[in-house]
């Protein structure tokens, strides 16, 4: 990693905050970053609700002064009703966040050190809603960089997967958000006002997870916000980027499918080996590249007219990831840059797999299987990926290739054709494609869910008839691996993933399955025109000077993940320590410290054993100010087998005085996740 001060930059760099007025005459709070130069600059933006002057500030220290000192105004812009901005939290990407983005880019492109051009960039919600305002379509917005984030809001985001609940996910995000939107604003920041902005926001606060379980299929609330609707609508250009190892790569794929390759808004894909961060921050899995350089690339071509040779790229680089023993963590996997130039490319052949055996085979999981199916959002963490898969494997049931004599590539989404029998209304389809080394270790490569109520689609669930026989098909995540000879490519089909599934009253039974009449198909890719290509290359990592937080240490760490089983009563809870951040001081002298634990426990035979939980505490503390905030959440949710029940709980303290209690307690019925 190269780090550059301020003074290593071609343009020096000053930073001052500001408020951006909306047409109801609310304020959102900004961060702006410019370069010193009496030419007005394009406007780069990063547009979130995890509070620039806390949680993001650390990575908001890398980047932005570095695009500024490269020539751009880099502005970093708190959501309405969140940090120290103005107004009432809604939903995520509601219609007032994206209507307020749209008068933030009118803003920045009519200051006067603007040259009225807009880019706009970000990583997860970031990235979501850059897609969601270059669909917007306003004026002056020219380019876009999207990480990690999802044209389909139903089918790939942190709420379902395959139709289904996520477990894992939807509450965890839920709660996160519940306990990030209850924090107050910063007194250093609002001055006195910041009380009363906070008892604002906690008597607007309503729960995430009330709307997102109340909407459980591919409805108009999902539809909003989702690109994936209109592709046509985007008229910025788009760099589209994912890694491997963060759940909303599909996106990608799809992106440069569906967007328009050469025109005056064309667009390019990036996906390399990374979990859910910016891949210059060398977070494993690596290895970590010049992104901020590869977009600066990006950002010449489209808002200054230079030709940075950005349009001469493939357009999708992927990484093909060499075989690895499995592990959970991986400082740098093995792997080589590829390039196609169109997607779906000529040089991938979707492959059948015929599955050995004759007669209906039962697949009846006991319902903890999923307990290594590791974190759905890596960041990079020790124990963020599934280990190895054997345990897995033999709760499921497994259909092995023949040992390769030839190395295997796939790039691509796998997809699986299955002929089912159930003998009740309700059940899921889980497919795991593993690499089986010689040794017997197993390598989770990839997987999808198929919720059986959607296999008609999203948006009209339909009970199985029971004693039925049907054939179902649906696609696993993309991936890009290579399978060496001497391993086996095995197919794991089972009917339980807890905790990232949510499983339905019944599930217990299982289904039947015809291998006779099934297969698996996979994305081969012919790599012999690769020696024709130049090799595809980037920089080393290059960054601004850290912010310069201190984490202090000292106290002893829980695990980051925990398995525990009661053998005699059938038993299992996982305890997970999110670690996004822990305890820190700032610079200016804030003192943040948060504590989270979510918690997943699941009876091996009784699906309606499953309760999630979510604790939260959340402390802000300026000493120098007298000021002392303190949030505490806590969240569950169990089922009764047609209803999900949900619990949530929000405290807040002012010093020792409670400023702030509420608790929720709702019944969703369940229609379909």
């Amino acid at each position: 990693m190269h780090i550059r001060s301020n003074d290593q930059f071609p343009y020096r760099v000053v930073r001052e905050d500001a408020w951006i007025p909306m047409p109801d005459g609310e304020r959102l709070y900004a961060r702006i970053w410019r370069p010193v130069t009496d030419e007005p600059q394009p406007v780069l933006l990063e547009y979130l609700p995890y509070r620039l002057s806390d949680w993001t500030a650390p990575r908001d220290a890398q980047r932005h002064p570095w695009y500024a000192g490269h020539g751009y105004v880099s502005v970093r812009v708190d959501v309405r009703g969140h940090g120290n901005s103005e107004g009432l939290p809604g939903d995520e990407y509601d219609e007032t966040e994206l209507a307020d983005g749209v008068a933030v880019i009118d803003w920045l492109a009519a200051q006067p050190w603007s040259a009225g051009k807009v880019g706009m960039f970000g990583i997860s919600w970031g990235g979501f809603n850059s897609l969601q305002l270059a669909a917007r379509a306003p004026e002056a917005l020219k380019a876009i960089v999207t990480v990690c984030s999802a044209d389909d809001r139903f089918d790939n985001d942190v709420h379902y997967m395959g139709g289904s609940v996520l477990a894992v996910d939807m509450h965890a995000w839920a709660s996160t958000m519940l306990a990030f939107v209850s924090r107050p604003p910063d007194p250093a920041q609002v001055g006195d006002a910041w009380r009363d902005m906070w008892r604002r926001r906690l008597e607007a606060v309503d729960p995430f997870i009330h709307t997102w379980l109340g909407h459980q299929s591919r409805d108009a609330y999902w539809k909003h916000g989702s690109v994936c609707e209109d592709y046509s609508a985007i008229k910025a250009a788009v760099l589209a980027v994912g890694g491997w190892h963060d759940p909303y790569r599909d996106t990608v794929l799809r992106l440069v499918e569906h967007l328009p390759r050469e025109s005056d808004a064309p667009v390019r894909g990036l996906i390399g080996p990374w979990s859910h961060q910016y891949p210059d921050r060398g977070l494993p899995p690596g290895p970590a590249i010049g992104f901020l350089q590869e977009t600066l690339r990006w950002w010449d071509r489209w808002l200054k007219d230079v030709d940075t040779g950005v349009m001469d790229e493939p357009l999708l680089r992927s990484w093909i990831s060499e075989s690895h023993p499995p592990a959970t963590v991986y400082p740098e996997l093995p792997g080589r840059w590829t390039g196609d130039d169109t997607w779906p490319s000529p040089s991938v052949t979707m492959t059948p797999y015929e599955l050995p055996g004759q007669g209906l085979m039962t697949v009846r999981s006991p319902q903890q299987t999923g307990v290594d199916a590791g974190r759905f959002f890596p960041f990079g963490n020790d124990s963020d990926l599934p280990p190895d898969q054997r345990e897995e494997d033999g709760r499921s049931v497994c259909f092995d290739s023949a040992v390769l004599d030839g190395r295997v590539e796939i790039l691509g989404r796998p997809r699986v054709r299955l002929r089912l029998t159930s003998q009740v209304p309700r059940g899921q389809v889980i497919a795991r494609v593993c690499d089986v080394a010689p040794d017997g270790s197993s390598t989770l490569v990839t997987r999808g869910v198929l919720n059986l109520l959607t296999r008609h689609g999203r948006e009209h669930p339909v009970e199985w008839e029971p004693g039925a026989t049907e054939d179902v098909t649906f696609e696993l995540n993309g991936i890009g691996h290579a399978f060496p000879p001497g391993h086996r490519i095995r197919l794991a089909l089972s009917s339980a993933y807890w905790p990232w599934i949510w499983p339905h009253p019944g599930s217990e039974e299982g289904w039947a399955l015809d291998p006779s009449a099934s297969k698996l198909e996979l994305p081969v890719r012919d790599p012999s025109g690769d020696a024709a290509r130049a090799p595809i290359t980037f920089e080393e990592p290059e960054q601004a000077e850290p912010l310069g937080v201190r984490y202090p240490g000292g106290a002893e760490q829980r695990p980051e993940r925990l398995v525990v089983r009661d053998v005699a009563a059938g038993t299992w809870r996982l305890e997970v320590d999110p670690r996004y951040g822990g305890t820190r001081v700032y610079p200016d002298g804030l003192e943040f410290t948060e504590n989270a634990l979510e918690t997943y426990t699941i009876q091996e035979n009784d699906p309606l054993s499953a309760t999630t939980r979510s604790d939260w505490e959340i402390r802000l503390h300026r000493p120098e100010l007298g000021w002392d905030a303190r949030v505490t959440t806590r969240s569950t949710i169990t089922t009764d087998g047609t209803g999900f029940l949900t619990t949530n709980e929000v405290v807040c303290h002012e010093g020792e005085t409670e400023l702030f209690r509420r608790t929720w307690e709702n019944r969703i019925p369940r229609t379909a996740g």
